[in-house]
């Protein structure tokens, strides 16, 4: 199979404002606009990443199906989360679901949530412990430096 492209799909009652929260908080800017749809985009780096935002009532999601998103967690990787906390807890005052630590799995992050209760675990790469270090089956950081490749 061959994939062009994967992306979330937010299903809710408040696709506007939604779309707002990811385009005033994350960057992302929209591809397609529609009352029921907005297709986001983030592309501030070589690989673009996308998030959509539907109306969890519309006809295209079978009846069984409709509804809002829960259980659901948006992992985003960035270069300094302690910048990322100070923007977006100490100055846009967005909620904190757990706040900024490190992980000796090799995370220093914290999670905030959206509009809709979707959690956001914003996320730097730090060294794991040796124990978890073991556990990675492929590299992810420079066991020499410290830092994420």
């Amino acid at each position: 199979m061959q994939v062009s492209s994967f992306y979330p799909v937010i299903m809710t009652k408040e696709v506007a404002a939604t779309a707002d929260f990811y385009k005033d908080h994350f960057g992302f800017t929209v591809v397609f606009e529609a009352d029921w749809y907005v297709s986001l985009k983030l592309a501030n780096n070589d690989t673009p990443f996308e998030l959509a935002i539907l109306d969890g009532t519309h006809p295209t999601v079978p009846l069984s199906s409709q509804g809002e998103v829960s259980g659901l967690v948006l992992n985003m990787e960035v270069d300094d989360v302690d910048a990322q906390y100070d923007r977006l807890v100490r100055t846009a005052k967005l909620p904190v679901a757990l706040d900024i630590r490190d992980e000796e799995f090799g995370q220093r992050h914290f999670i905030t949530s959206d509009p809709n209760g979707v959690l956001i675990d914003v996320i730097q790469i730090i060294p794991p412990t040796e124990a978890y270090g073991e556990q990675y089956t492929e590299e992810v950081w420079d066991k020499s430096s410290g830092s994420s490749t």
